[in-house]
């Protein structure tokens, strides 16, 4: 296929993006893919250490997305055997390996949830244990010959943890090896990753060198803050946006971002067009809820639909602003004959994931039971046969709780 000029293929390429390693090289590899109509491999690698994926991880993928409408080659790795190594980036300890089967079942959800974003027709699913597993002791030997230690240290987790005395195991260090392999054996014209990437991108491009082959660009992109506004978004901190998240909930988290992050959200999470995004920053300052709303329709609407995202606004006026319970409400049953406690029935809705997000809700007086605030964490409903009762948690989840 022809492709588009390839200055306006930087415009869009750019777009959001912290670091391009070396943006010379890039545009050397456009002009050469223009001149052959040979699309460029992009390389896109992804542990599927969770199974779930938010608007965190959606900022790379979109990214791929741009590079397969331009007309290149999008490989997504799933990383099945790298991932049952453990990856300490962005961390000062190693996070913890996956069993085989974790790995799988977390794999599949992930394509499937990526397909979002991406185009499953042009996406090009590969499993990098399909080439490491292979690999014997001496293949590992020779492939780590490649790299030094004084290198491997420079990385900054590894350098932090060495200079404090922590241990650094020596399987860590093949993990960079590893993604950098999945380089080689890919041929890859580009690869894209987290800003938390970088060292384990540059390796890639190392060691495509040290086996004769054109390096591949190292494209960065920035890590998405959460909707606390201060750390990366992450299931961790509680902070996130789901891709499955249901519309309503879509929709109220987007609202309830600090004013600083809906410039950032609208650059790197939507297609608003370049022209639009330049005069942003002023119709922020003087309509700031207006454009949130419009912030949060927009996800919505990319992620559910036109028709799902107005239901989510006219739902958040009812619930919040009007602060009417929802007439849609889904219903919980639970036995009438023996005394439940509040965390309990948090946890057994679904509403919350652990027992202490529940104690943390509690504390902070985001829960009640027909309308009256529950402050005790240790709260406990006594048996009430035959009667329904309103769970409300945070500001958007709404249960009827049904005693028989």
């Amino acid at each position: 296929m022809p492709f588009i000029d390839i200055k306006k293929q930087l415009n869009i390429i750019e777009r959001g993006t912290v670091e391009i390693v070396p943006r010379e090289e890039l545009i050397v590899k456009l002009t050469n893919s223009n001149k052959t109509g040979t699309p460029l491999r992009v390389k896109l690698g992804c542990d599927p250490t969770r199974p779930d994926l938010h608007l965190g991880h959606s900022v790379i993928l979109r990214k791929m997305r741009q590079f397969q409408d331009l007309g290149h080659h999008a490989i997504l790795i799933i990383g099945d055997f790298t991932a049952m190594i453990g990856d300490p980036s962005g961390a000062n300890k190693t996070r913890p390996a996956l069993t085989r089967q974790e790995v799988i079942a977390n794999g599949k959800s992930y394509f499937e949830q990526a397909s979002k974003i991406l185009d499953p027709d042009k996406t090009e699913i590969v499993y990098n244990s399909e080439w490491l597993s292979p690999m014997n002791f001496q293949d590992v030997i020779t492939l780590a010959s490649h790299y030094t230690v004084a290198r491997m240290i420079e990385r900054d987790d590894f350098s932090k943890r060495y200079h404090n005395n922590d241990p650094i195991s020596l399987h860590e260090f093949l993990y960079p090896l590893a993604q950098g392999q999945d380089s080689v054996h890919l041929k890859s014209d580009i690869e894209l990753g987290g800003i938390d990437q970088k060292f384990n991108l540059l390796v890639g491009r190392h060691l495509q060198r040290e086996f004769g082959q054109s390096q591949q660009i190292c494209l960065m992109m920035p890590l998405l803050v959460g909707t606390d506004g201060t750390q990366k978004m992450s299931k961790s901190y509680n902070n996130y946006i789901g891709i499955d998240d249901k519309p309503e909930e879509m929709y109220g988290k987007a609202l309830s971002i600090p004013d600083a992050l809906i410039y950032p959200y609208f650059e790197l999470l939507t297609d608003i067009s370049q022209e639009e995004l330049s005069g942003l920053k002023d119709v922020i300052k003087q309509e700031p809820r207006n454009t949130k709303h419009k912030l949060a329709w927009t996800l919505t609407k990319m992620y559910h639909g036109a028709e799902k995202a107005n239901e989510a606004r006219a739902h958040f006026e009812k619930t919040i602003v009007n602060k009417e319970v929802p007439d849609d409400m889904p219903e919980f049953e639970f036995d009438s004959d023996r005394p439940h406690r509040i965390l309990d029935l948090m946890k057994s809705t679904g509403f919350t994931s652990s027992n202490s997000e529940g104690r943390r809700l509690v504390t902070q007086g985001g829960v009640s039971l027909d309308g009256e605030k529950i402050t005790d964490p240790q709260f406990e409903l006594a048996p009430n046969a035959g009667k329904t009762m309103v769970l409300k948690v945070g500001k958007r989840k709404f249960g009827k709780l049904i005693f028989p």
